[in-house]
């Protein structure tokens, strides 16, 4: 769900000139004693100590200690310029933490956590607040050494104290499913000394994941939540500061956020940073819908568009900024895994717990007309849960992952042990495909869904209703036709679109029927399964249908227990062919490749990396372009 953000400090020279010795002096002892207490444990121990720059679950680390940047980066890209961009519907306050209310866009962006990953690897985290870290074999427990030289934004030092503080209060009041899992996981965090922090992991769970969880711990300020009336879970526009590159600099509610450089950012130096926080200024431009931002864009209200929409991509290159050729457009390679994506199904309600329910209900969406007629044919059908990797199930079991199916043969239909993996159906090029409506009014006669006198169906007096919930108005065309062949089939099917925060309270309520939605998986697979996909998850926000099953319980056990990569993927395409087959989820489109549309003032590397296109990381600001689109009358 890698998906983090960028999240300073006193020199230990000036820790040694404090104007409070007797202090500083009694925090030395402590801090040596916690030290030597440490080393007499692990000597005790026996094991192997590793220390390391970075972590990475399986297999070697791609840069070694002394890299000198990324390989994907620009070491000289210049510093300067603006990028402005858009996002859709409102927003309420800037702590994404809180439990109501909508962020504003990229409110993360000013928070760092102890590593970091890369855009060319799949699983590495690298050393950013710490300078290195260190653990046994055992993977008990994981030690970072802090770099003394971190200060939040505005000026105080990052500590040990802040790290142990920030995941404290991620327990006490963050989510709740991210509170229950991580305290089960890591009952200690202790501060050995002002920068030195130990995460201790729980003795009887898998440690895959462990380290890279411990290290992706967003870190907050201890000292300005103390001072301030402001909790994790409460929404607010009191933003804390952070430690990363940028920092709010000004909003207008509804409108704009405009995000700032931090001149004195800390990190500027380091390797990994190298190359990257290019722009000086982040601007978000607000609009209610994406045919508006479209029409602000080609005014220059805004220069840089990733789209979204098939209908603007396909239609929307004749306007003067394009004419002009101030405007680039380009499709760049997306190697990442494609987001899990599709119609989702509340599997709460009890209406659709019922698998051929299910079925009839996806027969009646028909990829093939609707990207043919509706989206100009640019996408395809996806699939799997985690389309076009070696995680994604194919064929018939085979090897490992039949073997892993064998071992919850009891609790899953005996058929997925010999059948091919199930595959998204398919339609004619008829809006409403004869074939697939008669199976699906045969699949709802069995589940006791008739057809009743008015053409609808009913069970026990109770009409079968659909309610589409949606927040865009670009998924109109998409959604009406597939509510108009529902009906067809006799299912009682509306479409209801919101405004934006009405629908982030159903949403989070659980308060629907069915939403375009998904999940973000992942191409290495661990803890963070249960929580998608788990029974564990079934009252959380990551996993949106309800989704459970006891057979993927125990095979995700297999994926956190995988002692290498082959066993994870094995463990993983079992649990793709099980979710698969259990259909609570109506696969759509993905594109495998972006989009992007932008003022040409705007450059990147010549090899992009393969899982990011990192236009407000490593892109970076032509100056004397940009003058020229300005005398050209480009930009507003």
């Amino acid at each position: 769900m890698s998906q983090r953000h960028n999240i300073a400090r006193a020199a230990a020279a000036e820790r040694v000139g404090d104007l409070r010795p007797l202090r500083w002096l009694a925090g030395s002892v402590i801090g040596l004693a916690l030290a030597f207490a440490a080393v007499e444990a692990r000597a005790e121990s026996h094991e192997t100590i590793i220390t390391a720059h970075g972590y990475s679950t399986f297999g070697d680390l791609k840069y070694p200690a002394d890299f000198a940047h990324l390989d994907y980066v620009n070491p000289d890209a210049p510093k300067g310029g603006e990028i402005s961009i858009w996002s859709q519907g409102t927003f309420d306050n800037f702590n994404p933490y809180a439990r109501e209310g909508r962020a504003g866009a990229l409110a993360t962006v000013g928070y760092e956590s102890l590593l970091a990953g890369t855009s060319d690897e799949i699983s590495a985290e690298y050393c950013l607040v710490c300078s290195s870290l260190e653990y046994p074999e055992s993977e008990d427990w994981v030690i970072f050494h802090m770099r003394p030289e971190a200060r939040f934004s505005d000026g105080t030092p990052l500590t040990a104290q802040d790290v142990v503080f920030s995941h404290n209060i991620l327990l006490e009041q963050g989510l709740p499913s991210y509170a229950e899992a991580v305290r089960a996981l890591i009952p200690t965090v202790e501060a050995l000394d002002d920068y030195t922090v130990k995460f201790t992991f729980a003795p009887d769970v898998p440690r895959k994941n462990l380290i890279n969880q411990a290290g992706g711990v967003p870190i907050f300020s201890k000292a300005w939540f103390e001072s301030h009336d402001v909790r994790l879970d409460e929404p607010s526009f009191e933003m804390s500061p952070g430690s990363g590159p940028y920092m709010l600099d000004s909003y207008t509610v509804n409108e704009q956020i405009i995000y700032r450089r931090n001149p004195d950012y800390w990190g500027n130096e380091l390797p990994i940073n190298v190359g990257r926080n290019n722009f000086d200024t982040i601007r978000v431009e607000y609009f209610a819908d994406s045919t508006a931002a479209f029409e602000a864009f080609k005014a220059g209200e805004f220069t840089f568009r990733q789209e979204n929409s098939s209908l603007s991509w396909a239609t929307g290159s004749d306007f003067p900024a394009i004419n002009n050729g101030w405007v680039v457009r380009d499709e760049l390679e997306d190697g990442s895994l494609p987001g899990a994506t599709g119609f989702v199904f509340n599997l709460r309600r009890e209406r659709f717990q019922d698998i051929r329910v299910r079925q009839a209900l996806a027969l009646m969406y028909n990829f093939t007309w609707t990207n043919d007629s509706l989206q100009y044919g640019l996408f395809r059908q996806r699939e799997s849960f985690w389309q076009g990797s070696d995680l994604a199930a194919k064929g018939v079991p085979e090897g490992r992952e039949l073997e892993l199916l064998q071992s919850v043969a009891d609790l899953i239909d005996p058929a997925i042990l010999t059948e091919e993996v199930t595959m998204p159906h398919v339609s004619g090029d008829r809006q409403v495909d004869r074939g697939n409506l008669r199976l699906a009014s045969d699949l709802l006669d069995q589940a006791g869904w008739v057809v009743g006198a008015d053409g609808m169906r009913a069970k026990d007096g109770q009409p079968l209703t659909l309610e589409f919930l949606s927040i865009s108005p670009s998924f109109d065309r998409i959604i009406t036709p597939y509510v108009e062949s529902l009906r067809q089939l006799g299912v009682d099917a509306t479409y209801n679109r919101v405004d934006p925060a009405q629908y982030t309270n159903r949403e989070r309520a659980f308060d629907w029927d069915m939403i375009f939605d998904g999940y973000s998986n992942g191409l290495e697979e661990g803890i963070g399964l249960d929580q998608r996909f788990g029974s564990d998850g079934v009252g959380d926000v990551f996993n949106p249908s309800g989704y459970s099953s006891p057979a993927v319980d125990k095979l995700i056990e297999a994926v956190v227990a995988a002692e290498d990569r082959e066993e994870m993927a094995a463990a993983v395409r079992a649990i793709d062919r099980i979710m698969r087959r259990e259909l609570f989820i109506v696969p759509v489109w993905y594109l495998g490749k972006y989009w992007v549309a932008y003022y040409d003032m705007y450059e990147h590397p010549e090899n992009l990396p393969p899982y990011g296109l990192g236009y407000l990381d490593y892109w970076w600001y032509n100056a004397d372009k940009a003058e020229a689109l300005r005398a050209a009358g480009a930009l507003r």
